[in-house]
């Protein structure tokens, strides 16, 4: 098989999380395939929230609240994970950004959908909570290496942490933590020539601020079955994979206070010489980020599957 003259050996789904929000989001796949509006019947039925509205209609500010989005996002991510399920299209490893996690997890056979819904709907709740109890806030460092900034961070008073939420890329970091701290780490860091970008966020999400939703969320999650993984899930928390259900439990669980290790991710797909890259779900970022991370002269593909153009796009590349 190949695309652009090139073989086709090993696909990597990738999943992303919250910020590819976009209204309108899945609705000409919910218009084109009855079983895209069987994943959104179970979705709100789950959930009580009218999904499908928030999708396609929005408003934008109702849509990405938090209690909103993560289910919202997950039910499109699955949606056109079915539909490339349908058409026999298997990957050899699978990942997920944050949240994109769980639609990962599902992917692997580790969790079915309903549960998957579940656990982000009960994760969104919690993260909610806490963010409304600590006063958090984020921002994009770009244009310092992790050693750079972990530096800055660590200038930071022991009472005022910081932390790193995403390493995104090798020179784009997400830091979190209380508004005050992560202004004065900004500030650094744009002093040594970076770029500080202040993020639109609710709370300060991969931090110790959120601490409070691990016990009640680990309570939870020990009423949903894991299964072993089918194909192989590299996990936010190391960068790695297990296929001890209850070891992906707890890094689950730790995911929601500790870094997402993307670039880290990154460079185990092309250390494993991953082919092709499919980004399934709303938005471009972990296509984008994968395209500039692979080097120049490495044999890969990266698509999206987000709607029907570009999943007829992927389908036809394939053929």
């Amino acid at each position: 098989m190949k695309i652009g003259g090139t073989r086709v050996g090993k696909i990597a789904f990738l999943f992303p999380g919250q910020g590819s929000q976009t209204v309108g989001m899945g609705q000409d796949f919910f218009s084109e395939f009855e079983f895209v509006r069987e994943i959104f019947d179970m979705a709100e039925e789950t959930t009580r929230l009218h999904l499908s509205k928030l999708c396609f209609k929005g408003p934008m500010e109702d849509l990405t609240a938090t209690l909103n989005l993560q289910p919202a996002i997950t039910a499109i991510n699955l949606s056109c994970l079915k539909a490339l399920e349908r058409e026999n299209v298997t990957p050899a490893v699978c990942a997920g950004h944050s949240l994109g996690e769980y639609s990962a997890l599902c992917a692997a056979g580790v969790i079915s959908s309903e549960d998957t819904i579940k656990l982000v709907y009960r994760r969104g709740q919690l993260m909610h909570r806490e963010a409304t109890q600590h006063i958090g806030a984020m921002s994009a460092i770009i244009g310092l290496s992790i050693d750079q900034l972990e530096v800055l961070i660590e200038e930071t008073p022991v009472d005022d942490p910081v932390s790193v939420a995403n390493h995104n890329s090798e020179m784009q970091i997400v830091i979190t933590g209380a508004p005050e701290p992560v202004n004065a780490v900004s500030s650094r860091a744009a002093a040594q020539g970076a770029k500080a970008i202040p993020l639109k966020v609710s709370g300060a999400w991969h931090s110790e601020l959120i601490k409070g939703a691990e016990d009640d969320f680990q309570t939870f999650i020990e009423t949903i079955d894991f299964q072993p993984p089918r194909t192989t899930v590299i996990q936010n928390v190391h960068a790695d994979y297990t296929s001890d259900p209850e070891e992906i439990k707890a890094n689950m669980v730790a995911q929601l206070c500790r870094p997402v290790k993307w670039y880290d991710t990154m460079q185990w797909f092309l250390k494993n010489e991953i082919e092709i890259f499919v980004e399934i779900g709303p938005g471009k970022v972990l296509a984008g980020l994968m395209r500039k991370t692979m080097p120049k002269d490495y044999p890969g593909k990266v698509f999206n599957v987000f709607d029907l153009k570009t999943y007829e796009k992927f389908l036809n590349a394939l053929a």
